[in-house]
């Protein structure tokens, strides 16, 4: 990860993860309800925190977004932050259920989750409850990643009308971004929980860098 920011820890243990982002209904904030599109999206994220100016702060580092919309991946970093790879992605889903896959069009990165609306989390979570879980993602509101054309970085700050999550009862979960040796010695990640939102009205806004982060890059 680029300077400043360091893992942030939980019970002694880094919280990595793949938001995995359906959006509808988008639109720029000057245009009518009503005037959108949608796409599917995945971000592979590690909780994060830095200081800057004395403060300790907090949020995500994003090192991989993939999208299958050709607006997203041509807009990404130029009309808005975030640039994003090109993948396929095939979902089915009922209210209860849903069997998720992506294949990133470069071949670097492939993502498989099938579960169902659980009660709990898993026994062997770090986590003691879903509110637990809920509040330390909630917080994770704030997402940062390089852009690949300099040592820049873009921000974005996502604004929630409302928060709700249920627990997602996995049976098959992999993502070969985690499983790749070269980023994680084998036996470093281990899965903890899933998490399901839905029907979330939100916004997403430009973010600026972190101050030390400019610094270091210059």
């Amino acid at each position: 990860m680029p300077a400043p920011f360091r893992p942030k820890l939980y019970n002694g243990e880094a919280i990595v993860g793949v938001c995995l982002i359906r959006l509808e209904n988008i639109r720029p904030a000057a245009c009518t309800a009503g005037v959108g599109f949608f796409s599917e999206n995945a971000a592979h994220r590690i909780a994060v925190d830095w200081d800057e100016d004395g403060e300790l702060r907090e949020g995500v580092f994003i090192p991989r977004r993939d999208t299958g919309s050709v607006l997203n991946h041509l807009s990404g970093g130029r009309l808005f932050p975030g640039q994003h790879c090109l993948a396929t992605f095939r979902i089915r889903q009922t209210e209860t259920a849903i069997d998720f896959h992506l294949q990133s069009r470069d071949g670097e990165v492939e993502v498989r989750v099938a579960g169902e609306i659980g009660t709990e989390l898993p026994p062997n979570s770090g986590f003691a409850s879903l509110a637990e879980a809920s509040a330390f993602f909630e917080r994770g509101c704030l997402g940062f990643s390089v852009r690949r054309d300099s040592e820049r970085l873009d921000g974005m700050l996502l604004k929630t009308h409302q928060w709700y999550v249920q627990i997602l009862a996995v049976s098959e979960v992999y993502s070969s971004y985690y499983a790749n040796p070269n980023f994680f010695p084998p036996g470093s990640v281990r899965f903890d929980h899933a998490l399901i939102m839905r029907n979330i009205e939100h916004e997403w806004h430009a973010a600026e860098e972190p101050r030390r982060a400019v610094a270091s890059a210059t």
